[in-house]
């Protein structure tokens, strides 16, 4: 490892990677693929199906009369994932990488629309495009975007993470146009995850801990400056809900409060699986961001421990992926899922916590699906063809 401890790469491996680096397309042998992957990813989402009927049963019966309504979602939606996830195990993700600037434009497409007709407004909020028999939410669109876009720029030329012109102001351009598109809609959280994630791939690329500190705080100072001009005043009760959510417990602090209240119910052991009480209509919405907090009332900080110790199994397996890949390019796409993988959990267990701003944040694979489900399955899916295409031990150097 360098000096530094922050890349993933040493300068010998970077070079050995990029002579087999990831948009050059050639015939690839396939090997044993990381099963541990596919297990714990099929783990978490049968696990989220599971809480999704638990915690929307009483709710879906008071909005549609069937309790089974946002089970049925959940399933379609995981479905169609775990139907993206098998194509992409046997799509050499190599392949991906010509399409990267299409898929960005894509994202950027998708956020520009926002701010059309079709852009649906729910809680003074406009962050769905509504097409009639679906909805997409181009935060969570862009996300993956980056990920893959990122990675083919830094895999092309691994340079670009020295220079300025034709490297990072590209980046921080493509980063910063995201930020704001999301943050004008508003939605806090996804913003900064993108901030987050553009950072993140550049530290993965080889950027000294220096900059990224210092664009960290340029960040930070652009995002204080807005929430203090007139405009900001959404995100500004947000902040204020965050310091005493009970201030306002039955306004703005409702949501965060009956967390609060569901996940102290809970206690060490649980109440008991479907036996939740804050999932009779006092917490908002249990089966999507929130639903940690009922897998906290129902199975108790024991069951959360569990959770949590499974996700960190998953993302140190995407680690080893990325260490392990066999060129620059999977490398950086296996580090652009665990970061944004290991972001994602992060801030949604801050949330429900009352730890960080209360914002709409999913947990992957268990909160009810939707656009972000696929898209995480998708990941998976990337991840899981790199691991097949990782020599083993015996035929290194062959």
């Amino acid at each position: 490892m360098t000096s530094e401890g922050s890349r993933l790469l040493s300068t010998t491996d970077m070079a050995r990677k990029t002579k087999t680096e990831g948009p050059k397309l050639k015939p690839r042998k396939y090997y044993e693929p990381e099963f541990l992957i596919l297990a714990l990813t099929l783990l978490l989402t049968l696990f989220g199906l599971v809480m999704v009927f638990s915690a929307s049963y009483y709710y879906a019966i008071s909005k549609t009369g069937n309790p089974y309504t946002f089970l049925i979602n959940d399933m379609m939606w995981k479905l169609l994932g775990w139907v993206v996830f098998a194509f992409l195990t046997h799509f050499d993700y190599h392949r991906i990488a010509k399409y990267s600037f299409i898929v960005l434009a894509v994202g950027f497409v998708l956020l520009g629309l926002i701010f059309t007709p079709l852009g649906k407004t729910i809680n003074n909020a406009t962050r769905w495009l509504d097409f009639k028999i679906f909805t997409v939410m181009p935060g969570e669109v862009i996300k993956t975007c980056l990920i893959l876009f990122l990675a083919y720029f830094y895999a092309k030329d691994p340079s670009r993470i020295k220079r300025w012109k034709d490297g990072h102001f590209v980046v921080l351009a493509i980063g910063g146009a995201a930020f704001l598109l999301i943050l004008a809609q508003p939605n806090l959280s996804t913003a900064g995850l993108v901030l987050l994630l553009v950072l993140g791939m550049m530290l993965l690329a080889g950027l000294a801990w220096g900059w990224i500190i210092a664009m960290g705080a340029l960040g930070v100072g652009a995002f204080t400056i807005v929430v203090l001009s007139p405009k900001g005043a959404y995100m500004m009760e947000r902040i204020q809900t965050f310091f005493d959510p009970f201030k306002d417990a039955l306004g703005s602090g409702y949501q965060v409060v009956q967390s609060l209240l569901a996940l102290g119910s809970g206690g060490l052991l649980g109440v008991g699986l479907g036996q939740s009480i804050q999932k009779t209509l006092y917490l908002p919405e249990p089966q999507s961001d929130f639903i940690l907090a009922i897998i906290g009332e129902e199975l108790g900080y024991v069951g959360l421990i569990v959770l949590m110790c499974v996700y960190m199994l998953l993302i140190w397996r995407c680690i080893k992926t990325a260490i392990k890949a066999p060129d620059i390019y999977g490398t950086l796409l296996a580090g652009g899922v665990a970061l944004h993988l290991g972001l994602q959990v992060v801030l949604n267990i801050a949330v429900v916590s009352a730890s960080f701003f209360p914002t709409g944040v999913v947990l992957p694979f268990v909160s009810l699906g939707g656009n972000a489900t696929i898209l995480y399955l998708a990941e998976m899916g990337v991840v899981f063809n790199i691991s097949r295409q990782i020599r083993p031990p015996e035929e290194e150097g062959v």
